[in-house]
């Protein structure tokens, strides 16, 4: 099967623990992007010595692109990560996140023109994050201990031939397990950087998306991947970032006036 060139951009603050597990289970994949880019808002200089680790060890391009720490600007710096891509497909996923060894071979073998994809995700629970972080667990299944959501631990690839095709946003949206069109990202003007923080960005974008045509994918028993647990963030900013999600439904907007084109 012929691939689009993919780029894997990962969106990360600290946590250098989580990132050596996401490029361990980088090196496991049956299908690799053509480039790695890491989409880093502010991180200190462990973030920098994991890729750095990992630059030899991996046959493709780690660009790293850093912007200074002030406070939460997710989308800004997801903007400016998804700028520097090479490529024609964007795969997504959070700093967090451990990929099933097919995971890029998933997202791209259902990527189709017109549409992104959405997957769900494991949660990994607070009682064994040690026990992964000393032993670098890469490997999950139905049976693993402090696991939520089991069903999503199945692969059954073929069922995929039946899978739904999403006129609007679904609920179980997730920015850490989403890929799109480079093009169909820009033709948007990318994430909203008039949201505050870090909330609502992914489904922000995706409501700009369906507005202007593209349609979505549920990957289901496909495009597995493990969430590391983390303290719940409160946010502040929540009624700024809920009223400018409400316009962009009621108003059908396709376009937002910050984004991507900042850094084109």
């Amino acid at each position: 099967m012929i691939f689009p060139s993919s780029s894997l951009i990962i969106a990360v603050y600290n946590r250098s623990e989580a990132l050596e597990l996401i490029f361990l289970s980088l090196i496991n994949q049956t299908v690799l992007p053509n480039e790695i880019i890491i989409a880093d808002d502010g991180s200190g200089e462990n973030i920098k010595k994991i890729i750095d680790n990992f630059r030899d060890k991996l046959p493709i391009p780690i660009i790293h692109v850093w912007q200074e720490d002030n406070r939460n600007q997710k989308p800004r710096i997801l903007n400016k990560g998804i700028a520097q891509s090479n490529c024609d497909y964007i795969i997504q996923i959070d700093g967090d996140i451990i990929m099933n060894k097919h995971f890029i071979e998933d997202h791209l073998t259902f990527c189709k023109k017109g549409y992104y994809l959405f997957g769900s995700r494991v949660n990994i629970q607070k009682s064994i994050l040690e026990s992964i972080n000393k032993f670098k667990t890469m490997h999950f299944n139905f049976f693993s201990k402090g696991i939520k959501r089991r069903s999503r631990t199945i692969r059954i690839p073929f069922l995929m031939k039946f899978s739904k095709k999403v006129d609007k946003r679904s609920s179980k949206l997730r920015g850490c397990n989403l890929s799109f069109w480079k093009k169909d990202f820009i033709s948007v003007n990318g994430y909203n950087e008039n949201l505050v923080e870090a909330w609502k960005e992914d489904s922000e974008l995706i409501e700009r998306m369906h507005n202007n045509g593209i349609k979505g994918i549920r990957l289901k028993f496909a495009g597995i991947a493990y969430h590391l647990y983390h303290k719940s963030q409160n946010n502040p900013q929540l009624e700024i970032n809920l009223k400018i999600e409400r316009e962009t439904i009621e108003k059908k907007l396709k376009f937002t006036d910050k984004g991507i084109n900042q850094y084109l």
